[in-house]
């Protein structure tokens, strides 16, 4: 038998969550630690999938079976394609640098404090979502895929609830506050997407007989299962409702703002780069896959819900005085784009929706923990109480512009070309649509410049003007994320080429082709 590569990729976060939980209470440096080491080992078993990963090979590779529930049709079923590689890849080299970024983020808080921060937990729960994240990406057996989709829900819980950000101008127990009721919401808002599709998951084994993902998808394929129409709506609905929470898509998006803006900035990066990345993915490998006629049928109302999410979150964000909530709503309007090029039916849509999913979650991380760096000087996340920034802390206010420029997709970073694609393939097949998304680009060029004017130039405010610059911890943390924003902003043939191949069977799943274009071009 073959190692089980995929596995152990998720197993290895799991047994170091339990480690690291189990280190004594006086060894908080040591948990922090082997919570990075496990990361670090994860990173290598993920390169590894990369590297054994043959994009021009069978659609899933590594792929592990065994007999689970079989009285029931579940089974232990792992495989992945070239898009779950890619964003595999971006999960397991982000968390190295959310660990890093939250060194002393569940530190105990000063003498007298009546709240304690049990460090060991933070860091356990860090590596567990990992772990579920990762098999969710793996996952090719739907109940398997349900039960982790679902999980995740309960260490982002205690993530937000227990261990927020200490930047809060009301106080200890206003915070405690806010930090309990985002925590609620999140958890409410995701138990419901997840109960729906706890019914729609029942509904598809009565109808096809098991939970196979491979088996389900030839089986449609090939004539021997045939859906009626209502049920495979019906069915699409329920699936698709809890990625749209998950993702997350207008209007069941509220929850989010809350949610980043209580969160510690490194669990806030665990939240936008990581953990929403699951119900974007899950649209491309369930929902077309799954149900290719219901996933047509709804494009018009997805697209215009996506449309709306992308004005709709850069509007909020240009209006924001909350550091945070500002990247919380500019994360709103970008998964606008991701799902408009999914559901755009195009080559160049998905692929760029893919490839937006991996630059997004690198941008936003760069964006947020920096942003982090800069509240945790200062104490506050108001944007009205900087200014001038620049002059005392270059570095920190020019990582902060990097990460800035690359949310407002600025040619030559990475954001930039996914964003492209998007835009490309939605115009090809719904023009109208797709000349609205621009106004998203011009409104994410305001809210950003205006961030960053508001924030970094003009007069040194007296509260910043002993602001020390980055660490070299911090620098450790930034600089990787700013070399790769240059790297796949003029060159993302390395992620593409990966990402293609399956991106083109997902066309093939839903019957689509790409539009001729209308104009002859010129002999």
């Amino acid at each position: 038998m073959s190692f089980p590569l995929l596995t152990a990729t998720a197993a290895l976060p799991a047994i170091g969550a339990v480690a690291t939980a189990a280190v004594p209470a006086a060894r908080r440096t040591a948990a922090k630690w082997l919570a990075l080491l496990v990361s670090l080992a994860t990173l290598a078993l993920a390169i590894t999938v990369l590297v054994r990963f043959d994009p021009d090979g069978a659609r899933y590779q590594l792929t592990e079976s065994h007999a689970w529930i079989a009285d029931f049709g579940v089974r232990y079923e792992l495989g992945v394609d070239g898009i779950a590689v890619a964003l595999l890849a971006l999960t397991a080299l982000l968390i190295p640098f959310v660990i890093l970024a939250g060194w002393h983020d569940a530190d105990p808080l000063e003498t007298g404090s009546r709240r304690w921060r049990p460090t060991q937990g933070f860091f356990a729960l860090i590596l567990a979502v990992e772990a579920m994240v990762v098999i969710s990406f793996e996952a090719t057996d739907v109940f398997l895929f349900y039960i982790f989709f679902e999980a995740m829900l309960i260490p982002m819980y205690f993530l937000i609830g227990g261990f927020g950000d200490r930047a809060h101008e009301h106080g200890e127990e206003a915070a405690s506050t806010q930090r309990s009721y985002a925590a609620v919401k999140f958890l409410l808002y995701n138990l419901v997407g997840g109960l729906i599709m706890l019914a729609a998951v029942i509904g598809l084994y009565v109808v096809a007989g098991n939970f196979s993902l491979q088996e389900i998808a030839q089986a449609r394929a090939n004539g021997s299962l045939h859906m009626a129409t209502n049920t495979e709506r019906w069915l699409f609905l329920g699936f698709f409702f809890a990625f749209a929470v998950k993702a997350p898509l207008w209007p069941l998006h509220t929850w989010l703002p809350n949610a980043m803006q209580e969160a510690t900035a490194p669990v806030a990066v665990l939240i936008t780069a990581v953990v929403d990345k699951v119900g974007t993915f899950a649209m491309l490998r369930f929902c077309l896959q799954l149900f290719p006629e219901a996933s047509k049928w709804a494009t018009p109302v997805i697209l215009v819900l996506a449309l709306i999410s992308i004005v709709y979150g850069a509007l909020l964000a240009v209006g924001q005085r909350d550091i945070k909530r500002l990247v919380a709503y500019a994360s709103i309007s970008h998964f606008g784009f991701i799902i408009m090029g999914i559901f755009a039916m195009t080559t160049q849509g998905q692929s760029g929706a893919t490839l937006y999913m991996v630059n997004h979650g690198i941008s936003t991380a760069a964006l947020m923990l920096v942003a982090g760096f800069l509240i945790s000087r200062r104490g506050s996340r108001l944007i009205a109480d900087y200014g001038g920034v620049q002059k005392v802390a270059p570095m920190l206010a020019g990582t902060f512009l990097i990460g800035g420029l690359a949310t407002l997709s600025l040619p030559g970073l990475a954001p930039f070309v996914s964003e492209f694609l998007v835009l490309v393939g939605t115009f090809t097949r719904y023009p109208a649509i797709g000349i609205i998304a621009t106004f998203g680009i011009v409104l994410a060029a305001l809210y950003t410049l205006v961030l960053y004017q508001r924030t970094m130039t003009g007069p040194v405010k007296p509260e910043v003007s002993a602001m020390p610059d980055l660490r070299a911890r911090e620098l450790v943390v930034v600089a990787p994320l700013i070399v790769l924003l240059i790297f796949l902003g003029v060159f993302p043939k390395p992620v593409t080429d990966i990402v293609n191949p399956a991106v083109k069977q997902t066309m093939s799943d839903v019957h689509k082709t790409d539009p001729k274009p209308s104009v002859e071009a010129a002999k």
